[in-house]
């Protein structure tokens, strides 16, 4: 399951994000990351649903 978040946080990093914590405040810093960059919305994602 870690491997299908993994794609979707390099495709649409919120998405991901949100697949592993659901509405907390790690999805919306990852919106807020993902408007003002791509990657470093996509770093953010990855690291959300490793450190779990």
């Amino acid at each position: 399951m870690d491997l299908i978040k993994i794609i979707f946080a390099i495709l649409l990093p919120p998405v991901g994000v949100f697949m592993e914590v659901g509405f907390g405040k790690h999805f919306w810093i990852n919106i807020i990351l993902t408007i003002f960059g791509y990657i470093p919305g996509i770093v953010h994602a990855i690291w959300v649903i490793a450190r779990k």
